[in-house]
């Protein structure tokens, strides 16, 4: 990590970097990037910045889009996807009043930065440790079209048990029976393989790799625990690095939660603790499953706001395709001690008291990570300050099967959204948590929930393949 800009002209040098490439984050968490030659870069750059029109990132409206990018040297590392040798750097966006540089409130980046602040704020504690598990496909081939009068949607995978006739080795793997699958059934493992090396040269140290449920080329890596802010910017980068990677494979790799059906959709369960010093705040021996009185309250609170976060930490219509019973993802609002139909699962294997934690199994990677984790962060804060106590709201601990309870039991639970409509609904009614401290300007959310409503009523206007199947000759 560069603590001074002379440290990276000298790196700069010792590699013949002949680029520097800044990546910025839009409000759909996507990538967006501004490259200068390597000759122009110095300490002015790091200390003016970048100029840039932010209308198109959609967190600013026009009349005042005019914003300046400040790099982050100590996020800089080389892009292993460029031919000509690249320096890349994230950063944060500001705004300029009376020649003073303040963050845009708006910024992705300044808003997981400005959670961690509030929870320092707060005493609670000093430092949340994140850990993001990355579920994905991925297809040998993919593609869609849609007109007017033609839709198609085609994904393939060699070794998915649609090619059973057709692929010739016989290699091919049964539906849903692709966990852990060994070689030869796990023909992606080289390239898996490479995106992990990648990352663990970018500093992001990763715990493994390995086939998911999904037949159709679902796999998972799972990175370690990391800093909220540093495991958004991590984030970021890791799902860059598997889709350049995959590209490079002659693959296309999709975060897309359910893009095969009746398969395993793909999801980002995040698992979460707090540390003050270097006592465990969520750590008591004597806790159900070893968890403090804080570790319940912080659940309590992601309870209490689920409803409202699933908009910032599910926010596709796909999304909700995944959260169905019957392919180990939520859908009740609960928790438990090794429990994957909890939308809370406390992992038995986490026996030392620095590495006792929960995870939140409802978020997917479509999320903007950035307004994902700061909202789980204030989501728990929230609990921690309310003392919501998820067993008194009757949240369980569910130890056992929900999918399987009796209909009658079932009546009793609250449950997750069913459509994104539903959760911006929730986000609509239930947002004040978010604001508390600035960390969430209201702006951004009107702006955030007035985007996907739009996106939601443009899907709901185009039929479907489906929708042909039962009902054209009606």
């Amino acid at each position: 990590m560069f603590k001074s800009v002379q440290e990276v002209l000298q790196y700069m040098q010792d590699h013949s970097i002949q680029m520097v490439d800044f990546k910025m984050v839009d409000i759909n968490g996507a990538y967006r990037h501004v490259t200068i030659p390597a000759s122009h870069f110095s300490e002015q750059t790091v200390r003016e910045g970048i100029g840039f029109d932010a209308s198109n990132y959609g967190y600013a409206v026009v009349e005042k889009s005019d914003m300046v990018f400040l790099p982050d040297i100590a996020t800089a590392v080389i892009d292993p996807f460029c031919d000509v040798p690249t320096l890349s750097m994230t950063g944060n966006v500001m705004t300029i009043h009376n020649g003073i540089y303040e963050p845009l409130g708006q910024d992705p980046r300044n808003i997981v930065l400005a959670a961690e602040k509030y929870m320092r704020d707060s005493g609670v504690a000093d430092k949340v440790l994140v850990l993001p598990e990355f579920e994905f496909y991925l297809f040998d081939e993919a593609g869609w079209q849609m007109d007017h009068h033609t839709q198609s949607v085609h994904v393939n995978y060699r070794n998915a048990h649609w090619n059973s006739n057709t692929q010739g080795s016989g290699n091919v793997v049964p539906e849903q029976k692709n966990y852990h699958i060994a070689k030869p059934f796990d023909t992606a493992y080289d390239c898996r393989s490479q995106m992990v090396l990648r990352m663990e040269e970018m500093g992001i140290p990763v715990k493994y790799h390995h086939p998911e449920v999904g037949a159709g080329g679902q796999f998972e890596i799972e990175p370690q625990l990391g800093e909220l802010s540093r495991m958004a910017d991590a984030s970021m980068m890791i799902k860059y690095i598997i889709r350049n990677t995959a590209r490079q494979y002659g693959m296309c790799a999709t975060f897309m939660p359910k893009p095969v059906a009746y398969e395993a959709g793909s999801g980002m369960h995040v698992h979460i603790l707090l540390m003050k010093g270097d006592t465990p705040v969520f750590s008591d021996d004597e806790g159900y499953s070893h968890l403090s009185q804080e570790a319940h309250y912080f659940m309590g609170g992601l309870l209490k706001h689920i409803r409202s976060l699933c908009a910032l930490t599910n926010p596709s219509v796909n999304s909700f395709k995944r959260l169905v019973p019957g392919f180990e993802a939520p859908v009740t609002i609960g928790y438990a001690t090794s429990n994957r139909s909890a939308v809370i699962r406390i992992p038995a294997y986490a026996r030392t008291p620095k590495m006792r934690r929960f995870e939140l199994r409802n978020p997917d990677a479509t999320c903007n990570p950035y307004f994902a984790f700061a909202a789980i962060l204030m989501a728990g804060l929230d609990g921690i300050r309310n003392k919501i106590d998820p067993h008194a709201n009757g949240w369980g601990p569910f130890d056992c099967n929900l999918y399987t309870l009796p209909e009658e039991e079932k009546a009793k639970l609250e449950h997750l959204p069913e459509r994104l409509e539903d959760a911006l609904d929730a986000l609509e009614a239930d947002h004040a948590y978010l604001m508390e401290g600035d960390v969430f300007p209201e702006e951004l959310l009107r702006n955030f929930i007035a985007r996907k409503r739009k996106e939601c009523a443009e899907l709901s206007r185009i039929p479907t393949v489906p929708e042909f199947d039962r009902y054209f000759n009606c």
